[in-house]
C-alpha cells in the first residue's frame, strides 16, 4: 500500500512505528540542516522532519530541500514524540512527528497562482479557475465534508421513515414550469429536442400514482435563468413526495428533518412547532416572502391615515390604488446622510420610486427633506402609528402593493446590516402558508403560477378558479430559515378535471395541455392518491449550516453568475461536424 495513515491520524500513540504517508507540500522550513515539512492531506496535517546524514538520509536530505509547495509526495519513517517544548496543542497530530528516511516525490508542483495557506481574499474567478487547488484549502475541504455529512444523515434518516430512494430522468420532455429549459438535441429525431429536468416535479407524482408512497432523491435540476450568489444553472435539491397525506403530514416531516439537522450541525435546539407565517402577513409586515426574524423593524401600513396627506407623492399613490407603508428605526437617527443615500439606493434598486426619510427629535418634532411637506395630522399619524421615539429614524415609501413591499423589505435587511441588528447565532425557521394559487403577469396580460401548475387550490376556493382567480388560495408552504427560502412544496392535483379547470385559468388551451402535460392527465386517471411533498435546496441548506453567504462555496465545481466554468471553459463552441450529426446549423 503506498500509505498506512493519514496525515491528520498519527498520535502519542503511535511512536516508535513505521507509518507511510502521502500527501501534499504545505511548508518547507529548513533550519540549520534539518528540514521540516507540513505534510497536509483532507484529514490533516503532520510535521515530518527530514535530517542530514549519509547514504539515503543525504538523498532524501537532497529531496527535500528542492521540493516546491503543493508537490505531491510519499514519505516514510518512525513517528517520534516532539520535544516536550515544541509540541503544537493546536495541531491534532502536534505531540508527533515523523523522522522521515525515505521520500519519493509523486507528482511535482509549478509555483501555485496563490497561496494556499493564506488567510486573504481571493477572486471568484481565479479560485473557480484554479478549483483543484482552491479545494485543497483546509476551510474549503471542511465544506465539502460537511455537504457529505449533511447529505448522508438526510438519506439515512429518511431510510428510517420508510422513503424510498428512486432516480427519475435526467433526458426528458420540456414542460413549461417557470424558468427557461436547457434542451439537448436528440440525434436520432432531427428537430426533437430533450429538456433537463428543472425538478422532477412530474415524475415524483407519477411515482405516487405507481404506489410507490413515500419517494425521496438527492436530485439534479437545471434551470437557464438570469444567475445571482444564490443560484447556479444547475444545482442539487432534496426532492420528496409523498401519498396519502395533509399540509399537516408534510410539515411535520420537514420540521422533523430541520430539527434534526440543526441540532447535530449546529448545535441547535429549535423550538417546535415552527412559527407559521400566511404570505400575505409576511409580505405586509416585512415586505417578502422569505422574512428574517432574527430582528425586528416590522412595516407598518399607513395608507388610511396618510390617503389625505398634502404630499403628493403618498396622496396620488393612495387615490391610485397603492400602498404607503414605513417602518420604524429605533435610534436610527444617528444614521449619517451618506448611510441614508445608500438606503435610498437600495429602495430604487427594488423596484421603488424612492424613500422617505423622517428623523424623530429631542422633541418629537419629524426633520428631514420630506418634512415641510407633512402637516401636522400627517405628524401625528406617523408618529402615532409607528410609536415613534426621540432619536428614531422613520422610513416610508408609497407604491403599488408589491412594489412598495419589495423595496422597503430590502430597505428593512438594508438596516438590519447597516445597525448590526441581527443576531448572528440565532435560528428562525418558519412555514410562510396560505399562499394565492396565481400571480398576474403584466407584461403577458394572463395569470401564473405562483408555485407551479400543479399545485392544488384550498377545497373551499375552487369555485373561484373561473370567476376570481386572483382569489385563489393554494395548499402550498415554504421552509424559510433566517431569511433564507430553503424549500417549499404543495399538495399537488389529484384529480384531472381539477387539474383542467387550473390549466384553463393559466390560459393553456386544451390541445397545449394534452401536448405538452397529456402523460400526467391520462396518468391521474388510473386511481391516483392524495399526494404532497417539498424540495429543499441542498445547496442553500448545506450553505446555512456552514454559514456561508454564497453558494458557490458549498458546491465542488461552480458557475459564474454568467453560467460559465472558468475550469473547463464550458459553455463552448462545438465542430460543424457535431452539429450535423445533430440537425442543427448555426446561426451568424
Amino acid at each position: 500500500m503506498l500509505r498506512t495513515h493519514t496525515a491528520g491520524e498519527l498520535r502519542f500513540e503511535n511512536v516508535g512505528e513505521r507509518a507511510f504517508l502521502c500527501g501534499w507540500v504545505a511548508s518547507r522550513r529548513d533550519h540549520k540542516g534539518t528540514i521540516f515539512v507540513d505534510l497536509r492531506d483532507r484529514y490533516g496535517l503532520m510535521q515530518c522532519v527530514l535530517r542530514r546524514g549519509e547514504g539515503e538520509d543525504a538523498l532524501v536530505m537532497e529531496r527535500g530541500s528542492e521540493l516546491p509547495l503543493e508537490t505531491c509526495i510519499r514519505v516514510s519513517g518512525e513517528v517520534s514524540a516532539r520535544p516536550e517544548g515544541l509540541r503544537n496543542r493546536k495541531m491534532p497530530t502536534g505531540d508527533v512527528e515523523l523522522l522521515v528516511d525515505e521520500l519519493e516525490v509523486l507528482g511535482t508542483a509549478e509555483t501555485p497562482p496563490f497561496e494556499l495557506e493564506a488567510d486573504g481574499e481571493l477572486s471568484d474567478e481565479l479560485r473557480m479557475r484554479y478549483r483543484y487547488l482552491d479545494l485543497r484549502r483546509k476551510k474549503m475541504t471542511a465544506l465539502m465534508v460537511l455537504r457529505h455529512q449533511v447529505t448522508s444523515r438526510i438519506r439515512h434518516w429518511l431510510d428510517e421513515q420508510g422513503f424510498l430512494d428512486v432516480e427519475t430522468p435526467i433526458l426528458t420532455k420540456s414542460t413549461p414550469e417557470g424558468a427557461r429549459d436547457y434542451l439537448v438535441p436528440s440525434r436520432e429525431r432531427k428537430g426533437a429536442y430533450y429538456a433537463l429536468p428543472q425538478s422532477p416535479q412530474l415524475f415524483k407524482q407519477l411515482l405516487m400514482v405507481a404506489g410507490i408512497d413515500r419517494y425521496y432523491q438527492i436530485a439534479r435540476c437545471f434551470r437557464d435563468e438570469d444567475l445571482r450568489a444564490d443560484r447556479q444553472p444547475e444545482f442539487t435539491q432534496l426532492d420528496l413526495e409523498m401519498a396519502f397525506v395533509t399540509e399537516e403530514d408534510v410539515l411535520q416531516i420537514l420540521e422533523d428533518l430541520t430539527v434534526l439537522l440543526l441540532r447535530e450541525f449546529r448545535d441547535h435546539e429549535a423550538a417546535t412547532p415552527f412559527l407559521r407565517m400566511s404570505y400575505a402577513e409576511a409580505m405586509a409586515t416585512y415586505g417578502t416572502d422569505r422574512p428574517d426574524l432574527r430582528f425586528g423593524l416590522e412595516i407598518s401600513d399607513l395608507t388610511e391615515s396618510l390617503a389625505d396627506s398634502g404630499f403628493r407623492a403618498f396622496s396620488a399613490t393612495a387615490q391610485a390604488g397603492g400602498r404607503i407603508r414605513a417602518l420604524r428605526v429605533p435610534g436610527g437617527a444617528t444614521l449619517s446622510r451618506k448611510q441614508l443615500s445608500g438606503l435610498e439606493d437600495v429602495a430604487r434598486e427594488n423596484g421603488g420610486k424612492g424613500l422617505v426619510w423622517l428623523k424623530v427629535g429631542d422633541d418629537l418634532a419629524l426633520g428631514g427633506p420630506a418634512a415641510k411637506f407633512l402637516g401636522e395630522p400627517e405628524n401625528e399619524a406617523l408618529k402615532g402609528r409607528l410609536g415613534a421615539q426621540a432619536g428614531d429614524l422613520l422610513l416610508a415609501a408609497a407604491d403599488q402593493e408589491r412594489v412598495v413591499a419589495q423595496a422597503l423589505g430590502a430597505v428593512r435587511l438594508e438596516v438590519g446590516r447597516v445597525l448590526d441588528l441581527i443576531d448572528r447565532e440565532a435560528w428562525c425557521p418558519l412555514f410562510v402558508v396560505d399562499w394565492p394559487l396565481f400571480e398576474w403577469n403584466e407584461d403577458e396580460q394572463r395569470f401564473d403560477a405562483l408555485h407551479h401548475p400543479f399545485t392544488s387550490p384550498m377545497a373551499e376556493d375552487l369555485d373561484m378558479l373561473e370567476t376570481d382567480p386572483a382569489a385563489v388560495r393554494a395548499r402550498a408552504y415554504d421552509l424559510v430559515v433566517n431569511g433564507v427560502e430553503l424549500g417549499g412544496g404543495s399538495i399537488r392535483i389529484h384529480q384531472e378535471k381539477t387539474q383542467r379547470r387550473v390549466f384553463d385559468a393559466l390560459a393553456i388551451s386544451e390541445e397545449d395541455a394534452d401536448a405538452k402535460f397529456g402523460f400526467l392527465l391520462q396518468a391521474l386517471k388510473y386511481g391516483a392518491p392524495p399526494h404532497g411533498g417539498f424540495a429543499v435546496g441542498l445547496d442553500r441548506l448545506v450553505a446555512q449550516l456552514a454559514g456561508v453567504t454564497s453558494l458557490r462555496e458549498v458546491i465542488a465545481f461552480p458557475k459564474t453568475t454568467s453560467a460559465a466554468c472558468p475550469l473547463t471553459g464550458a459553455p463552448a463552441p462545438v465542430s460543424e461536424d457535431q452539429l450535423g450529426d445533430l440537425g442543427i446549423r448555426p446561426v451568424r
